[in-house]
């Protein structure tokens, strides 16, 4: 069982390196962008430690097959508990109450015949290079080649001087690409536009054109803009002048032609034709019909609001013509494909293209490549944006794209990510060397390739809210869930986004798609916008967990993951189990984001979640029991060597939330045999507030640490409703409940 089998160190080793590079480790998840999704590593480690009878370590890199257990998942988000459960052999119950959740983990789990996908995926990247390929052509300074790719099209947002009426360029600076990836740094010159190369960033000289002079930091900065024509202070943004208009200042390119003989990479000031061809993308959209670009408005919402002060109303306007020209026939031609469950995957491919194909994307200077929309969760508007080719490049011989964001990468991470799905595998490291170990006879899937009966797994997975859900009592084995953390980030209104346009293309075929947007008032997120509060959360949290404690056997486990910055974000975590009627037995740290992640990267957030294991009947281990903030402090101390031991290095964010974990765990032992879950929601939050209160929190824990051992600690019993540690005796390694 999990209490006594999941192995800290081990899982906390594998989970920080896969949060490094998740698809390497988990390729599945390259089928669609979702958020914040958990490390498969993680929850492969605690389905072994409850239903294998190996140790973990063991069972980790052996096949697994346990027909007949079924496992829920009543938040799946991205589907990784569903997809770890159903990859060793158990049914599986999945649920969602967004339909852009629920379309993703089905196209992750359905089988799909992949040779078929890659004759539909050739013909449809073939059609659209003979109708829009040129478009992406541009001309070599080097070599006179037309024929070389454009890799990126860089944007400058523009606006009228409001004295002399003269366009503006809102450059916030004008490097263009840093040093690490190219021999010089590459400047655009604020006089001629002309790009220059040089040695020294901070003094990069003169302009090589017109010998203007260069200049590191551009006239933008907040909000407020001075025009180099008349001196005039302009500010931006200004919404009631429409979505922000975009000049082409730059592209970056690549020429198979003399690649060899040229050092770095290509950048040029787009010339006559380039300008041209602009102009012929927009008279072809101009002549057009589009059956699948959406023409809805953008709701308010938390995110969305800053669109709405950048000028943009509608989803369409966050696009060019040109890359509206290529969404447009790209949903015609994937309309058409006969095959359902190829057309879904094309269909689930052009929404996932959506990241990277439109004008909120922004061009990374030091990485030199284009950074997808939500590359930060929310919607950054920024001044410089970044068109990746449509098509996507593709090394002559090799499959090897060139560049990002385009049809080839998207297709070529679309086949690995299924392909795995046929024949998983696990990393396994040995110092600095790893190696990729074949999991035979695993797959994920609701049917392997061939007919035979025996290959067909029970996958039932549900756009709607688990708490609604007709489940039969004691049918579930185990339920293993990431639910909503309170106050994340608003993943409705980002994945309206791309459901906008799969609704269009696609959405006849289910009910699901009936809404206009994703978004629900029942979604469990703190949503200022939409007036949800922390009562909200603690209902919708208590509704799931009840019906799940319904459905599951009587002593097995529901373990989820969380962490927050804030102890009151947990209020409503021990609120729903004891409204459940479950005990935690454990909660243990693993972790589950990847520090250097740009949306958490310098912030005190925690990469660090706490595994809370709870049951209606089991143990708890003696050693889990404390009386003070200092007995808390010698737990967590014990869980912060056990994930230096898996190469973890606490950061006091990290500290801070594994102490969270086992104070709330506490509480729900202390209060559970008087719990009254009829009692109004405030109450039942502020028994949880009055008991940490009375305990003691983080700041008592901390000063009790081994850094901080001057301390005093609160003199409080733990167990203040009939119980205390003495009672037990400390001859029993285990406590029943």
């Amino acid at each position: 069982m999990i209490e006594k089998d999941f192995d800290i160190s081990f899982i906390a080793d594998l989970a920080l390196r896969e949060k490094q590079i998740q698809q390497n480790y988990r390729p599945v998840i390259a089928v669609h962008k979702w958020f914040a999704r958990r490390p498969g590593t993680l929850f492969r480690g605690l389905l072994l430690s409850e239903f294998s009878d190996k140790s973990l370590r063991e069972a980790f890199y052996r096949s697994n097959n346990f027909p007949g257990l079924h496992v829920a998942d009543p938040f799946m988000g991205g589907g990784t508990p569903i997809l770890e459960a159903n990859r060793i052999g158990c049914d599986v119950t999945g649920f969602d109450i967004n339909p852009m959740a629920w379309w993703i983990v089905k196209q992750e789990i359905e089988h799909l015949n992949l040779r078929d996908y890659e004759k539909a995926a050739v013909f449809l990247r073939t059609t659209l290079e003979k109708e829009i390929g040129h478009l992406y052509r541009t001309h070599c300074v080097f070599c006179g080649s037309d024929d070389a790719y454009v890799k990126y099209f860089l944007w400058v947002k523009v606006k009228k001087c409001r004295e002399c009426g003269k366009e503006v360029d809102l450059f916030p600076g004008y490097l263009l690409a840093a040093d690490s990836r190219h021999p010089k740094n590459v400047f655009v010159c604020p006089a001629c536009g002309e790009l220059t190369g040089t040695d020294d960033r901070k003094n990069p000289g003169q302009c090589s054109h017109c010998s203007a002079d260069l200049v590191l930091n551009g006239p933008a900065k907040r909000g407020r803009c001075r025009c180099l024509a008349c001196g005039t202070d302009n500010l931006f943004p200004d919404a009631k002048l429409g979505p922000p208009r975009h000049r082409l200042f730059a592209i970056e390119y690549h020429c198979q032609a003399c690649k060899s003989a040229h050092t770095g990479r290509f950048f040029k000031k787009p010339d006559s034709l380039d300008i041209e061809r602009l102009g012929e993308a927009e008279r072809r959209w101009m002549k057009m019909r589009p059956r699948y670009v959406p023409d809805g408005e953008i709701p308010s919402g938390d995110e969305t609001n800053r669109l709405h002060r950048w000028g943009y109303r509608r989803y369409r306007e966050m696009f060019n013509t040109r890359q509206l020209v290529g969404l447009e026939l790209s949903a015609r031609i994937i309309a058409k494909t006969a095959d359902e469950r190829v057309r879904n995957a094309l269909a689930t491919n052009l929404s996932d293209l959506l990241r990277y194909q439109n004008m909120l994307c922004r061009y990374d200077t030091r990485a030199l490549k284009s950074l997808d929309i939500f590359s930060v969760h929310g919607f950054p508007v920024g001044l410089i944006q970044c068109e990746s080719n449509f098509l996507g490049i593709m090394e002559p011989g090799r499959y090897m794209c060139v560049g990002s964001g385009g049809w080839a990468n998207i297709i070529e991470k679309f086949k690995k990510a299924k392909a795995y799905c046929n024949d998983p595998f696990e990393v396994k490291h040995h110092g600095r060397r790893k190696k990729v170990i074949p999991i035979e006879k695993e797959w994920i899937g609701d049917h392997l390739n061939g007919a035979d009966p025996g290959h067909v797994r029970m996958v039932n997975i549900s756009c709607q809210d688990a708490a609604s859900s007709d489940l039969p009592n004691n049918s579930l084995d185990a339920v293993f869930t990431d639910p909503p953390y309170f106050g994340n980030v608003q993943y409705a209104e980002l994945m309206d986004f791309c459901y906008v346009w799969l609704r269009r293309l696609i959405g006849q075929t289910s009910q699901a798609f009936n809404a206009v947007s994703t978004r629900n008032p029942d979604e469990l997120t703190g949503n200022v916008d939409m007036g949800r509060g922390l009562e909200h959360f603690t209902e919708g949290l208590s509704a799931v967990f009840q019906r799940m404690s319904k459905a599951l056997k009587p002593g097995a486990p529901l373990a989820f993951t969380y962490h927050h910055n804030n102890i009151e974000a947990y209020y409503p975590v021990a609120v729903a189990i004891l409204d459940a009627g479950l005990t935690c037995s454990a909660s243990l740290p693993c972790p589950a984001e990847m520090g250097a992640s740009i949306h958490i990267n310098g912030t005190s957030s925690s990469i660090i979640d706490t595994v809370f294991v709870c049951r209606s009947t089991g143990i708890m281990q003696r050693k889990w029991l404390a009386g003070s903030p200092d007995e808390v402090a010698r737990i967590v101390e014990e869980d912060l060597g056990y994930l230096r031991a898996g190469n973890v290095k606490p950061s006091l964010g990290d500290i801070r939330c594994v102490t969270y974990g086992h104070l709330i765990r506490l509480a729900i032992w202390s209060l559970r045999l008087k719990w009254n879950k009829n009692e109004p929601t405030i109450s039942r939050i502020a028994k949880v507030a009055d008991w940490l209160q009375r305990f003691g929190g983080w700041a008592e824990v901390e000063e009790c640490m081994d850094y901080n051992r001057a301390a005093t600690t609160k003199d409080m019993p733990l167990f203040a409703t009939q119980e205390s540690v003495a009672e037990y005796g400390a001859e029993y390694a285990d406590i029943p409940f």
